[in-house]
């Protein structure tokens, strides 16, 4: 095995995908934490608690539905509720597709069902410049993620008893915060900053409009969408 191979199997193992996840394991903490605390608190049992999180995984989803099984609201409401919310997701399997190509239906299957917001940041930071992406390095990713969120959420659950008021101590900021470093990092790895700009406030100006049209989060996906044309129609014509 030639030299570079080498390096392509230490920069792309499963190992490497682990490290990775390393960065945003705090935020996952944290917020699977606070999760926990408010499912509980809901009044969900610590095993409805690690159920929820190992089926559903999802941060914005888990939160709609303890206050939404709080609240007393139907099933039908509560599922409809967290699919739309979630459709996101397919803007997110959408843009990272690409880079799995040579990978089998199984494992396609396998990365979308344990792709997250923060994984598909780190991910997509991690193809700069790269024409495909390993699937050994992203299962350490996806699996990292995964086991830590959900013992955050048990953790939350368990210990949540002690803690009323999650909020207090800053849980609730920490999934922006891990957005915002994620963020940071990959506009420094390609520096191309007046395109950066652009999207970022049209993604700003359209999300407002569209709030004022559309219900929920149907203005965040649009904005997603109309922002990601705008770069890449600036993109291609410069």
């Amino acid at each position: 095995m030639n030299e570079s191979a080498l390096y392509y199997e230490g920069e792309d193992s499963f190992w490497q995908g682990v490290k990775d996840c390393v960065p945003t394991l705090l935020g996952y903490l944290s917020i699977g934490f606070a999760a926990g605390v408010v499912e509980k608190t809901a009044g969900l049992s610590i095993a409805e608690i690690a159920l929820i999180s190992l089926i559903l995984y999802a941060g914005s989803g888990q939160f709609i539905a303890a206050g939404m099984i709080a609240a007393a609201h139907p099933i039908s409401a509560i599922v409809f509720t967290i699919f739309f919310v979630n459709s996101r997701h397919l803007l997110l399997s959408a843009a990272i597709a690409p880079y799995f190509r040579k990978q089998t239906i199984g494992q396609n299957i396998l990365t979308g069902a344990l792709l997250t917001d923060e994984t598909f940041g780190v991910a997509i930071n991690h193809a700069q410049h790269k024409k495909q992406l390993n699937y050994k390095w992203m299962l350490g990713l996806n699996i990292t993620a995964y086991l830590n969120w959900v013992l955050a959420n048990i953790a939350g659950g368990f210990f949540g008893q002690w803690i009323p008021t999650p909020e207090k101590y800053g849980l609730d900021f920490a999934l922006p915060a891990m957005f915002i470093g994620l963020l940071i990092l990959q506009v420094m790895s390609h520096k191309k900053y007046f395109v950066d700009i652009i999207v970022a406030l049209s993604a700003v100006l359209i999300v407002v409009i569209s709030s004022f049209l559309f219900p929920g989060s149907a203005g965040v996906i649009i904005a997603t969408i109309a922002a990601a044309t705008i770069g890449m129609v600036i993109e291609r014509w410069k």
